[in-house]
């Protein structure tokens, strides 16, 4: 009886990972106020990805499908991947990206599980549960040392997009770390050859650290979306860079981006695509340095999202590289580097999903930036950010400071009020309020890092329950849009 209520349970897991496909409401495309993402019927879509760069090089099969698994249970929707990191490329089974240069005309061969036939395999699993990839084209590295030329970028753009077009789980990212001055129009033709036979799926470009793809590309008519990469530095470390594009000591203020990538008009939507790495050192190459923690990664997650991002993307040290017992590591001391599958239960990429539940748990697409809520703000680790709609507010605090919160700034003449931990999602209702300037002060109960949001609501609303104790998974649902009209 016990055998078959487990094969019962797995057989209803199974139907509902089904039939929680996010593209059966439609294609993902950008939203009508050109700062977030949704699906056609007009369902939101909260860009939430881990950083998986070597998945389709070091990653067989099973673990490829094992990684994919925890993604999805920790709420991601999102893998970046590195599609080729070489010219050629080569997987775990030894096998090539490239057999002929930029000529796939060949490719699939006959009785051999090849490159690409492994990446079509992560892919279409990758969509079993529900999960996009981000796919890198080829590194910027590759392309600044001139291993893609504007004619290979032809060829391989046409192969790419042929291979992929059909597939409902692909988001295109030109760039890898790498600026958009250098060698434009190789990134101009692989977007513009892809685009033009993959009209369906969107496309964004990854910029080097400390800088936006709005640099570059924002009137771009294949860009759909921009990323900025915050990076992995502290604050004050400059590291000698002459050309500095941030203002000193803002290094890890990566709230600012936002509003620095909608200076550039035409307004799309934008995300942190490479914050600070979870048990990455700080300022990366210098394995005596502090690590990054969760409380870090989290902080830079809450920053950027509440300033205005359509989501974010978390990375971990181990994780985007695939690290194995043996495998050396390009970041820190191969002694103390854990594998990607350890990494798998840190703390911070089990945590992001918090941030997820707690911004589709509110009317989503008229949500904004407001910090004319918060008098008397802080600087740094002591500043405060906030969010809102019409009827709800949300306050991250990082170090659990008093926060003076104007509850005027939305609607209603009471205010029921929450604390939600960042680190485990969990609720405290704190009560009802009158509507006007309050101090809130949160008492933490351990000695480290305890950052959470003050969660305000119009009292007569009822996204919450006084006695939640937890966001749910389904969140706020605002009515979708009949496909078939």
């Amino acid at each position: 009886m016990k055998r078959l209520t487990s094969i019962l349970g797995l057989l209803l897991l199974a139907i509902g990972m089904q039939a929680a496909k996010p593209w059966s409401h439609g294609v993902l495309k950008v939203a009508d106020n050109q700062r977030y993402l949704q699906f056609a019927d007009g369902t939101p879509f909260f860009w939430l990805a881990d950083t998986g760069w070597l998945l389709p090089e070091r990653l067989d099969r099973s673990e490829a499908e094992y990684y994919l698994q925890r993604c999805a249970k920790a709420g991601y929707n999102v893998i970046q991947v590195q599609t080729i990191d070489g010219v050629p490329a080569y997987n775990i089974y030894g096998q090539p990206s490239n057999i002929d240069g930029w000529n796939f005309q060949h490719i699939d061969r006959k009785g051999v599980y090849g490159y690409w036939d492994h990446m079509d395999y992560i892919i279409d699993q990758a969509a079993d549960k529900g999960i996009y990839i981000g796919m890198v084209c080829i590194w910027g590295g590759l392309v600044k040392a001139g291993k893609l030329s504007v004619e290979d970028a032809k060829r391989y753009g046409t192969f790419l997009a042929n291979r992929y077009k059909n597939k409902p789980n692909i988001i295109w990212i030109m760039g890898g770390d790498i600026q958009g001055n250098i060698r434009p129009e190789v990134w101009e033709t692989l977007a513009t050859t892809i685009k033009a036979i993959d009209k369906n799926h969107l496309m964004t470009y990854h910029p080097r650290g400390r800088y936006t793809s709005a640099r570059w590309w924002s009137k771009a008519a294949w860009l759909d979306f921009h990323m900025f990469q915050s990076g992995h530095r502290r604050y004050g470390q400059r590291m000698g860079n002459a050309d500095y594009p941030i203002p000193d000591n803002t290094e890890e203020d990566n709230w600012m981006y936002v509003d620095s990538t909608w200076a550039h008009k035409p307004i799309k939507p934008v995300l942190d695509a490479e914050p600070s790495y979870e048990d990455i050192p700080v300022g990366l190459h210098d394995a005596n340095e502090a690590r990054w923690k969760d409380y870090d990664v989290r902080r830079y997650a809450y920053w950027s999202v509440f300033a205005g991002s359509c989501g974010h993307t978390y990375g971990h040290n181990a994780i985007m590289q695939m690290l194995k017992p043996g495998y050396p590591t390009s970041y820190g001391d191969a002694g103390d580097v854990k594998t990607w599958y350890q990494a798998l239960n840190d703390p911070g990429f089990n945590q992001m999903q918090y941030l997820k539940r707690l911004i589709l748990s509110f009317p989503y697409f008229e949500r904004v930036a407001d910090q004319s809520v918060i008098e008397d703000n802080g600087e740094k680790y002591n500043r405060l950010i906030a969010t809102r709609g019409n009827d709800y507010l949300l306050v991250y605090n990082y170090n659990s400071n008093a926060m003076r919160l104007n509850l005027t700034k939305i609607s209603g003449d009471k205010k029921k009020v929450w604390w939600m931990s960042a680190a485990n999602g969990q609720l405290r209702y704190l009560g009802e309020y009158e509507n006007k300037v309050m101090t809130f002060r949160y008492h933490p109960q351990t000695t480290g890092i305890e950052d959470g949001v003050l969660i305000a609501v119009d009292a007569s609303k009822d996204y919450l329950k006084e006695d939640q104790q937890q966001l749910s998974d389904d969140g706020y649902q605002p009515k979708a849009r009949d496909l078939n009209e």
